[in-house]
């Protein structure tokens, strides 16, 4: 487990993809490549009037398509680098499944203590979010990162030097900043789903 560098001290803003059918119905959406919505692609053009508050040295995005077109729609598709550590947690046979679904199978389910078959590990998403967190260190300013609402949970858990179980306390609604940063040398959080 490594930590986010010690002398990193710009911003880090996290953005989860704009609303798809899938997240509207609360299915958990891992590699499945779906759309956004009319309104998700609304929601993303909104983060225009958001964003340029700050000034970005680097930005990332996932290469799957929600996260990709949230990213252009919001006006950085140019500048943006994909990262495929950036992907949503990999949820293998629960791809597509609602919790309540799962629970019918398997009750008292939960992501974070019982895992996924077939998928990844909270281990392996966790490593994903230190790489990409080391990544965002090497900049020479403020970093923006467009992704999707577990990947993001875990490295704002990590950005926080806490086991990334702490993302389950972390709500993070669709095309709505987080921003991650530091107030002396400890890492904070300094606002979440604004709008």
């Amino acid at each position: 487990m490594s930590d986010p560098p010690r002398g990193f001290r710009h911003r880090v803003v996290v953005v989860r993809h704009g609303a798809t059918a899938w997240s509207g119905e609360g299915r958990h959406t891992g590699k499945t490549d779906v759309p956004l919505t009319e309104e998700g692609r609304g929601e993303a053009l909104r983060l225009r009037s958001l964003l340029p508050r700050w000034t970005f040295a680097a930005v990332y995005t996932s290469p799957l398509q929600r996260a990709r077109d949230t990213c252009e729609l919001a006006g950085y598709g140019e500048v943006a680098v994909s990262d495929p550590d950036l992907v949503e947690w990999d949820y293998g046979k629960y791809d597509g499944l609602t919790t309540a679904e799962i629970r019918a199978t398997r009750p008292g389910w939960d992501l974070w203590r019982d895992g996924v078959p077939d998928g990844e590990t909270l281990e392996e998403v966790t490593a994903r979010a230190d790489a990409v967190l080391s990544r965002a260190g090497t900049a020479d300013g403020d970093v923006l990162l467009f992704g999707h609402g577990h990947i993001l949970r875990v490295l704002t858990a990590r950005w926080l030097e806490q086991p990334a179980e702490l993302g389950r306390r972390f709500r993070l609604d669709p095309a709505a900043p987080g921003v991650l940063h530091h107030e002396h040398e400890w890492p904070t959080l300094n606002g979440w789903n604004l709008g």
